[in-house]
């Protein structure tokens, strides 16, 4: 009997072409380039405006990812596929997102620009680790892509690895 073979899913795989197009979503984030996520990805985009480090949906626990500052008042929670249900997670922000299609040949990777690779940006990082509780030399090597689309730079998280490092930092 020939063995199936187990198919290692990559959520970044579900940025899927049409004819050289991307379908993405454009979320708002403070302090930062705003995020830059798959829009098939999203599984539901729902009304919070209450900061919380876990969030019910539909039945289950999902951990959160605060894309703004302590002090900031969230008004939208996006609920993103994971590798697995255990894996599914959380965006909180504040702001409408933006869905568009965006060419292939049109999002050029750059540098993480200059003003968010300041120290004062590392104090902001420092000084709210529930916004993200990644070391920023950390975040910056291997949890995010910046990227360029029409002059404007984006972050293009890796949802699986913020996934797995709040998952088990909630465990």
């Amino acid at each position: 009997m020939k063995q199936i073979l187990k198919h290692s899913f990559e959520a970044v795989s579900l940025l899927t072409t049409n004819n050289g197009m991307l379908d993405v979503t454009i979320v708002p984030a403070f302090d930062q380039p705003d995020w830059l996520i798959p829009s098939s990805l999203i599984l539901s985009v729902d009304d919070y405006n209450e900061r919380t480090a876990t969030y019910e949906w539909q039945q289950q626990k999902v951990v959160v990812c605060h894309l703004l500052p302590q002090d900031q008042m969230p008004d939208t929670m996006i609920v993103l596929e994971g590798n697995t249900t255990d894996h599914r997670l959380a965006l909180q922000t504040a702001g409408e997102l933006h869905h568009r299609q965006v060419r292939i040949s049109e999002v050029k990777d750059i540098e993480v620009p200059e003003q968010f690779n300041s120290p004062k940006h590392a104090d902001n990082i420092d000084s709210d680790k529930t916004a993200l509780p990644f070391d920023e030399n950390v975040m910056l090597s291997y949890l995010f892509q910046t990227v360029m689309i029409d002059d404007k730079a984006y972050l293009v998280p890796d949802l699986d690895k913020i996934a797995h490092q709040l998952v088990d930092l909630d465990r």
